[in-house]
Parts: structure tokens; C-alpha cells; sequence
């Protein structure tokens, strides 16, 4: 009985081997198999890169990427080499394409600007403004307070929002916070626009006070405030539409009648009457007067 159970163990254990080399070695042929078709040597970084940084050779290296490499991968390192970097990338991440600048473009600000738009700096107070608190990537609604020029209003100063959801490009000359964590405070933000609204907030920088109210980035409803007057705060009614200028008629120049004289009459009828004396001829006129001469 014992030796009929041992018979049957090492059989089953001889089994069981031969059954595990031969998944073991299927599983490594498809493993070398998947490896040789889908596996590439693509370049990664060596370590975090920030918006705006010159890749340089102590930056990137290469390493095995499993399964299909992504379209704009990058396989060689002479390609990466001394292009900005517009988007963050981590360590041990691929590098693509779509995340570096164009070749020759260099980096900084400039990299980070898509085509059409345009970077513009608006200045921001420490106090009002939410300055030290906006950072790249947050988006914002552009507000200005001033008067209108040529016009005057009984309520006071207004304040009109004159650019929604625009995106925060940088901040001062710095793209991350501090070593505290903290926003570092700037005076100055640089916006992503349009060259119509570049011209836009040119102009409130010049005239008016600008202020930068944050929203949420997921809200891109444009709402339509009518615009606030101080004298609004106090309940003063809305001022009311500036008078019309009056137009006065010009001057008629004053002509000046000149005295009249009155029409000569006209000649009274004549009558003339031959009168002969002999060889004497002599002529007399008489003037028609009325019905008799």
C-alpha cells in the first residue's frame, strides 16, 4: 500500500514538472516574441524639467519603453538637445514631441505661446488684484474702474469686466512657487490673449485701474454683468444718458435795407401844334392834363 502511494506521488510530481516547463517556456518565447515586436529604446528624462528650460545632455537619457512607442516619441537624444521645454515633464517620463518647442525657437516665455496668441503683462497691485495668489495655468476675469473721459457722471467712478476666462501664462519671471509652497508675490502678470484683446487691456493699463478676479478653470460660461457705479453702493439711482449737446443755429449775417426813392412818374402825353405866320413856322406844345389841354 505504501509503495503503490509513493508510485503515484512521483508520478503526479513528475507531471507536474514536465507540465511547468513547458508553460514556463511558452510564456518566454511570447514574452521575447511581444518584446522584439512592441518594445523600443525611446529618450526619458533624468530628472523634473520646468516650463521654460533648455534641454541639455545631463538632462535627458534613454530607456526601454514596453508595448506601442507613442507617435511623437523621441528616439534619439540630438533631438531633444537645446529645445525649450512648454509643458512640465517628470522624471522617468518620455519625452514628446508636442511637449518641447520648435527647433532654433529656444525657451522661456516666448516657447509657451501658441501661435496666433499673444503674452501680455498686466500690472497688479499687492493689495487688490489677487496679486501673490494667481498662478501659471488659473484663469481669470479682467475688471476696470475708472470714468470715462468726456463724460460726467453723477454716481462716481464704474467698473465694467471687460475680458472673461483668460488664461494666466506666467507670473513676474517665475513659473513655480517658492520653497515655502507660498505664490511668490509680483507685480506683474503676464495673460494669454488675442491681439484684439492685447490692444484691449494695452489701453486699461494706460487709462484705467486694473483688477484680476479668479475663477474656477472648469466654468466657461461667459456671463454678461451690466457694470457697477459707486453712487449704485450708496442707492443713487443709475445716472441717467448725458444730455444731448444743444446746437445753436449760426448767426444771420443782418442785412441792412437801403433807402428806397420813390419811381419818378412818367412823362405826361405831349401835344404839339404847327403854327404858320406867313414864311414863319413855329411849333407849340401843350401837356395833356386830365380830359383837357
Amino acid at each position: 500500500m505504501n509503495q503503490r502511494l509513493t508510485t503515484i506521488l512521483i508520478a503526479a510530481f513528475l507531471i507536474a514538472v514536465g507540465a511547468s516547463y513547458v508553460v514556463y517556456r511558452l510564456i518566454g518565447r511570447q514574452i521575447n516574441v511581444s518584446g522584439a515586436q512592441h518594445g523600443a529604446v525611446v529618450v526619458i528624462a533624468a530628472h523634473d524639467l520646468d516650463v521654460g528650460a533648455i534641454i541639455k545632455a545631463s538632462d535627458i537619457k534613454t530607456g526601454g519603453l514596453l508595448g506601442t512607442p507613442p507617435k511623437d516619441a523621441i528616439f534619439k537624444a540630438d533631438a531633444a538637445i537645446g529645445r525649450g521645454v512648454v509643458t512640465p515633464i517628470y522624471s522617468g517620463e518620455p519625452i514628446m514631441e508636442r511637449r518641447l518647442a520648435p527647433v532654433g525657437s529656444g525657451g522661456g516665455l516666448a516657447v509657451t505661446i501658441p501661435p496666433g496668441m499673444r503674452a501680455c503683462a498686466v500690472k497688479v497691485n499687492d493689495v487688490v488684484g489677487l496679486a501673490g495668489f494667481v498662478l501659471p495655468g488659473m484663469h481669470v476675469d479682467v475688471l476696470v474702474s475708472g470714468s470715462p473721459s468726456g463724460m460726467r457722471s453723477e454716481a462716481g467712478t464704474k467698473v465694467k469686466t471687460i475680458l472673461q476666462n483668460i488664461e494666466v501664462l506666467s507670473v513676474g519671471k517665475n513659473f513655480q512657487r517658492d520653497n515655502d509652497g507660498k505664490p511668490i508675490e509680483v507685480q506683474v502678470v503676464n495673460l494669454l490673449v488675442t491681439p484684439e484683446q492685447a490692444e484691449l487691456l494695452s489701453l486699461a493699463n494706460n487709462e484705467t485701474k486694473v483688477q484680476l478676479v479668479l475663477r474656477n478653470p472648469l466654468d466657461k460660461e461667459m456671463a454678461k454683468p451690466p457694470g457697477s457705479e459707486l453712487g449704485q453702493m450708496f442707492g443713487m439711482p443709475e445716472t441717467a444718458a448725458a444730455p444731448k449737446p444743444v446746437i445753436r443755429p449760426q448767426a444771420v449775417p443782418r442785412v441792412v435795407a437801403k433807402e428806397m426813392k420813390p419811381p419818378e412818374p412818367p412823362p405826361k402825353p405831349m401835344l404839339t401844334v404847327h403854327v404858320s405866320n406867313g414864311s414863319k413856322v413855329a411849333d407849340s406844345k401843350f401837356e395833356f392834363e386830365g380830359e383837357t389841354w
